[in-house]
Order: C-alpha cells, then structure tokens, then sequence
C-alpha cells in the first residue's frame, strides 16, 4: 500500500541532517539519490534569514517559495497566523515535505483571518508529491464562508496528509445554509485527484453544519484513509461522497477506489450542533463507488456506517463493509439504500460482511421507529449480508427493510443474540418468528439465531470471542476480496479454510 512507501519518511529529519534525499519506489525500497535542502521556520525567525537553523525564516510560505523538489520544510514549534499555500510540487522520487521539528508542535492558527468563499489554511492545489506532517490546524471559524483547515483540489496527485490534529473549523451561520471541512479532498477538474494518503491524523471539536470532518468528494480516484481519529463531531465523520456539485462532469463526479481502514470515531451526533436529531454519521459511503471500509471502531454516533445514495443517478457501488466494530450508537448500526421518498440511487452489488455490531438503536429513528442493527432502506439491489455479529439490547431489532424496492440480496450466516425480544422487518412487515423470518426474506438458512456469540467482556466493550463461542470458524469463506485476508486485529482472517463470523477471527 501507499503507507508502506513513505515510512522512511519518519525518519526525515535524520536523513536530511545528512544532506541527503529518499527514494521511495512502488515497493516500498528506500535509496539515497542525491542531496536536498532542509528550510526551517520559527516564529521568531526574519524572512531576511537564509532559512537554516540558526537563522530561520518566520513564515511558512516564504520558506516553500524556495523549495525544489526532494527539499523539506521543518517548522519549529509555536502559533503561525497565516493560510499556506503550496506554490510548487515535487516529483516521482522527491517529494516536497512540511514537517513539524522533531518534538515540538507548530500550530498554524486561523483566528485572524476571515474567509471568503472557500477558503483553507493549509491549500493544495494543482500539486503533486507533497507531504504535511505533524501539525496542529486550528480556529477557522465563519459566518458565511466555506471553512476548511486542509484542502487538496485541481487535481493534485501523490499527497500524503500524516499526524495533524485538527480543530476549531467552525461554520457559525444560522440558520445552516453551508457548511465546511476538517480535511476536503475534492475532484473539481477533468484530471482526477489521485493517490492521496490521510493518515494519523485527529479531527475532534469542528462545527461543520451541512459538511462534513472529513470529505472525499467528486473525481477522487485512488485514496486511503487509514488509523485517524474523529469525535466531538456534529455531522458526518468521514464521507466518500458522489453526485454533489464537486464537479461539473456528471461522469466523473464521484469519489472511487479507495480504502476506509483503521479509524477510530466516537461522539458524532446531530445533537452537538443546530440539526439536531439523529442525522449525523460515522462513516458514511454517499454516491461513492469501488471503496473498501474495513477495520473500524465506530460508537456513539447518531448512525454508525451507512451505504447509501442521496442523489439520483450517483448509486453506491460495490462497496465492502467489513471487521468493523459498531456499537451503542443512537439509531442503526450500518444503514444502506435510498432515504425514503426522496431518492432513486439506491445502493448495488455490495457486501456487509464479518462486522460485529452490539446495543445500536437506543433511540428512535425519523419516523419513530426503530432502524435496525442493519437498515435496508430502498433500492438496495444485490447484496450481501453474510457473517455478521448483530447482538441487539433490550429493544432492539435485528434487520429492518423497509420497502419492497429492491432485490437480490443475500442474507446468510449471520448470528442473531438479543437481551430482549427477537424483531425483524421485512418490506414493512415485523416478525418476531425466526423461521417466519427467514421464509419472508428468503435467506438465513445458514445463519444462528439466539445462541449467546461470548463475546470476553461485553461490559468492557471487548468483542473478542471466547473459544468456546459458536460464532468461531462458522461464517463463510466468500473470498479474499469480500472477506479481506485480515480480521480487526490484524490477524489472518481465513484460517484452514475456515472464518469466524463478526470482526474477530
């Protein structure tokens, strides 16, 4: 993966003390190609500085103006007052790299400026091969522009986004008439935005009204967004987004071919913001298309994963949702389709398979009614729901399709636990009757209903299964590419041709 090119890229600041440059080839090997240069930046520093270490310049866009490829930028701790833009790129074998010192923390801090438009502190466009590390983005907060504290546009390629904390990215307007981002990577020309990275990095407090914290949107091809964390939110968490006005090509307006790994995201509720109610989402798949969301952690959001289309004719397309963990969120756990009479998109040749998902619907949805651990909204055409855990709370319901919109879709090897009365729906129809069940959806001949999964400790939220558990070495082994060869942990998920159901193998 893209990850494992840069992580020599850790040990930039050793590396450029040595005066030399890193190469990082496709797999991942790491040669010494030639020499850099390394500027660095201080808030007491003089832009009439050369930019070494003991004369430092004092503005982080000075120093980018002298850049060549292969060079870095090292910035020393304290608050810098002014939007970065990257006037220049790298190339294949050299990237141009913003770093933060080793140890210290430069801030760059939005309080002094106003925003028109869209406007970011930290702006990439047009660029390729470049890299923004360790920094703290904060306090861009508006009335009546389009906030965001790092924006990658205009078909930038190869940038790596690693280790910022971001907060304080405020959309004030009330009423909501827009909105902003923590992170916007959005596809807004004819030339794709590609190989993008975002990882390690923590979102946490933006108020970003009808926008989202973190957002892929329009012609995206080919992105990762691995081991971040977001909480305190009062939207959607992490959005891969198509059918919006990202851009004007109809053809090319969706986000495609990438990767949800590995993000942790708590506190993500309508409730924090003026939307109020139970609309906001952890990880959400809206018009996206080809986008693999495995190995998350997802609790306490109003709804934990959704798959879903909320624009004709931008469908959600062969999307995998798998080794996920969600758990006490307010409404569903993972949610697909079309919203009810609003939309056509639907949601198609998609799989949820191998999540474990416990105690989701603790409030009621829109319609005063409770979603379900797995929501089948409309429009859902050939999909799987195969080697689920879904262990519902006190009052709670399994699987709810709402409609008869929609079909072919597959549902079996699951397990079905609840500390409260079985439920299903089935195209409106609620059931409480296993086999009445499985009769009206046609499916689940294979799946275990009622039998306790032991997860080690479900007081302590450790889902792990205990040996014993009927859940081990149960589901069915699809394939690599719909199972993943991995579990949560990391472990091999297939194991002498056998998988377990839920996240853990």
């Amino acid at each position: 993966m893209k990850c494992n090119v840069y992580v020599f890229l850790m040990l930039g600041f050793a590396i450029q003390a040595f005066g030399c440059s890193k190469k990082n080839d496709p797999g991942g090997n790491v040669t010494i190609t030639g020499s850099t240069h390394v500027y660095y930046v201080a808030a007491n520093g003089l832009e009439s500085n050369k930019g070494t270490i003991d004369a430092p310049f004092q503005t982080i866009n000075n120093a980018l103006s002298h850049t060549i490829p292969g060079d870095t930028v090292m910035v020393r701790g304290g608050v810098y007052s002014e939007k970065v833009v990257f006037p220049k790129s790298g190339v294949m074998d050299k990237y141009i790299t913003l770093k933060a010192y080793r140890g210290e923390t430069p801030i760059i801090d939005g309080s002094a400026f106003s925003v028109n438009g869209r406007e970011a502190l930290v702006t990439i466009d047009k660029a390729k091969y470049i890299v923004v590390d360790g920094f703290e983005i904060r306090n861009l907060k508006t009335a009546t522009g389009d906030p965001k504290a790092i924006m990658v546009e205009g078909g930038s390629d190869y940038i790596i986004i690693k280790n910022n904390t971001v907060y304080g990215i405020d959309y004030t307007q009330l009423p909501l008439n827009g909105g902003g981002n923590a992170i916007l990577i959005i596809g807004n020309t004819t030339d794709p935005v590609t190989n993008i990275t975002v990882t390690g990095n923590t979102i946490h407090d933006c108020k970003t009204g009808y926008g989202e914290n973190l957002t892929i949107n329009g012609y995206v091809d080919g992105f990762t967004i691995t081991n971040n964390t977001i909480y305190n939110a009062q939207n959607i968490g992490i959005d891969a987004a198509g059918g919006y006005a990202a851009n004007s090509d109809p053809t090319l307006n969706y986000a495609r071919n990438g990767v949800i790994s590995g993000n942790t995201l708590y506190n993500i509720e309508s409730k924090r913001g003026p939307l109020g109610g139970h609309g906001a989402i952890g990880i959400y798949v809206d018009g996206g298309r080809n986008v693999v969301v495995e190995k998350n952690k997802v609790s306490v959001t109003d709804r934990g994963i959704g798959v879903v289309s909320e624009t004709n004719g931008f469908p959600t397309d062969h999307v995998t949702i798998r080794n996920n963990l969600v758990f006490n969120c307010w409404c569903s756990g993972i949610y697909m389709g079309g919203y009810l009479n609003y939309t056509g998109g639907g949601t198609s040749n998609s799989a949820i398979v191998n999540n474990t998902l416990y105690n989701n619907n603790q409030a009621l949805g829109a319609f005063g009614e409770i979603e379900g651990e797995i929501s089948i909204r409309e429009d859902c055409t050939n999909n799987v729901i195969k080697n689920n855990i879904i262990y519902g709370g006190a009052s709670d319901m399994f699987i709810h399709k709402y409609t008869n919109r929609g079909s072919g879709n597959i549902i079996d090897y699951n397990l079905y636990y609840t500390t409260g009365p079985a439920q299903w729906t089935w195209n409106g129809v609620a059931y409480t009757d296993y086999n009445l069940w499985k009769a009206a959806c046609g499916g689940d001949a294979s799946s275990t209903y009622g039998t306790d999964p032991l997860f080690v400790n479900t007081s302590g939220l450790d889902f792990h299964l205990q040996s014993s558990s009927v859940a081990k070495n149960s589901g069915q082994v699809i394939s690599d590419g719909v199972n993943g060869t991995v579990d949560f942990d990391g472990n091999t998920r297939i194991v002498n041709k056998q998988i377990s159901k839920g996240a853990y193998q």
